[in-house]
């Protein structure tokens, strides 16, 4: 089975290939010749994930899905959410956005937060979501080297260790990724979504 992953981001591709199954390939834009942006214009997660799908399949006709991820954080009113990509302006990096969160909370004891991915996936015409959340918290100082955006400042609630001080297979045990991909991987291995 081939997917196309709507991403051009090769940290999210790395880690989604290391979660998927063996049965499944999962090509990226570059394989198909897509190198542009698609602007995520909605204002929810699950909003973003089916437009970026939605862009794909019919531009192209391919099976394919893509996600969306936001971190929200509790004494921030849910913040960066949607936005959590662009926290600290359109043409930010992701240290920006990390120092914008640090800051804001840097006088706030709680620091409660929870990692959602929505999974937008389109396969012979027909459109399923799937939904990954991982609760944890805000840590005082980024730690780790692996990972990528706000990882190395989120600790999962069942871990002593930041997203960024984890390999991809621990991450993807727990993580908001790890739990929506493993959805998709059950849907499309043990559904006979042909019928």
């Amino acid at each position: 089975m081939e997917l196309v992953f709507v991403t051009n981001n090769p940290n999210k591709l790395n880690e989604i290939q290391s979660l998927v199954s063996h049965e499944i390939f999962i090509k990226s834009l570059k394989d198909i010749d897509f190198h542009n942006e698609i602007d995520e214009t909605e204002l929810t997660l699950e909003g973003n994930a089916l437009l970026k799908a939605r862009h794909i399949h019919s531009k192209f006709g391919l099976d394919c899905f893509a996600d969306d991820t936001g971190l929200e954080i509790e004494a921030l009113d849910g913040a960066p959410g949607v936005f959590s990509a662009r926290y600290a302006g359109k043409e930010c990096i992701a240290q920006n956005n990390i120092n914008k969160v640090l800051y804001e909370l840097k006088d706030i004891k709680n620091r409660s937060a929870r990692f959602i991915t929505i999974i937008a996936l389109i396969i012979n015409g027909k459109e399923f979501i799937f939904k990954g959340e991982c609760v944890g918290e805000i840590t005082i100082n980024q730690t780790g080297s692996d990972g990528f955006g706000y990882d190395p400042i989120f600790m999962p609630n069942s871990s002593k260790l930041t997203f960024a001080e984890m390999g991809n297979e621990e991450k993807g045990k727990i993580s908001h990724r790890g739990k929506a991909v493993s959805k998709l991987v059950d849907f499309l291995i043990n559904k006979n979504i042909n019928k």
